[in-house]
């Protein structure tokens, strides 16, 4: 019994597989439509963005006379924290807006803006995402100057170090095109096969030999052949 179960499985999937097969035109035709469709929606719909980056690096007098430590460094580490919500605050952000003359509010200016820092590290980096990348740059740099000042009152700390200045991105860092087009190839083709398989699983009519065994319980004897197909 097991193994007449297993030749039935097996015929199935073979039977599904001859479907797709013979539909492979329309998997094909479904799953370029999508990537098309992608790519002209990043192309032509979607803003591109741009992204700079603007490094500090926040020392006191008495790091510069001495080794730097793995505690000193595990110290830095947790101070970091501390400096993302000065950098975020509404002291820093109010001042950039109004030396920029930005027409929008702190939380729009808080959603341009990312603070990621290296591990085990007292490096900053402090990441603006704009439509313009002139724009991009100059707030970064506002941000970094303001927020410097800001940490040194707060923290007393001695020296903030710019390790890098923003720049104008040449490239968008977004929308991501490929990678857009291959998420829209993937669901087309998996919509495509997706549907014709559920449509054939769904299908209760007769359409093989097998079907009349599987469904009446009966031992096929023989099968009369289709005349038509050899007409012309």
């Amino acid at each position: 019994m097991e193994t007449q179960k297993n030749e039935i499985i097996e015929i199935d999937i073979m039977f599904l597989l001859r479907k797709l097969w013979n539909k492979k035109l329309i998997i094909l035709a479904t799953t370029l439509f999508f990537t098309a469709l992608a790519v002209a929606y990043s192309s032509f719909v979607l803003k591109p963005s741009y992204q700079s980056t603007t490094k500090i690096y926040a020392v006191t007098q008495n790091d510069k006379e001495k080794a730097v430590t793995v505690q000193d460094i595990q110290i830095g580490t947790n101070l970091v924290k501390d400096y993302q919500e000065i950098i975020l605050s509404t002291e820093v952000l109010n001042t950039v807006i109004q030396e920029r003359n930005l027409d929008i509010n702190q939380d729009e200016l808080a959603s341009k803006i990312a603070i990621s820092s290296p591990r085990e590290t007292r490096v900053i980096a402090i990441t603006v995402t704009d439509s313009d990348p002139n724009k991009a740059s100059e707030i970064a740099n506002s941000v970094r100057n303001a927020a410097a000042e800001k940490i040194k009152t707060i923290t007393k700390v001695n020296d903030i170090t710019t390790i890098e200045e923003a720049e104008p991105a040449e490239k968008p860092s977004s929308p991501n095109i490929k990678l857009n087009a291959a998420i829209a190839f993937v669901f087309g083709m998996a919509l495509a096969i997706g549907i014709i398989l559920l449509k054939e699983l769904l299908d209760d009519r007769v359409k093989r030999p097998e079907d009349i065994e599987e469904v009446m319980d009966l031992v096929l004897l023989g099968v009369v052949p289709d005349t038509k197909k050899g007409l012309k």
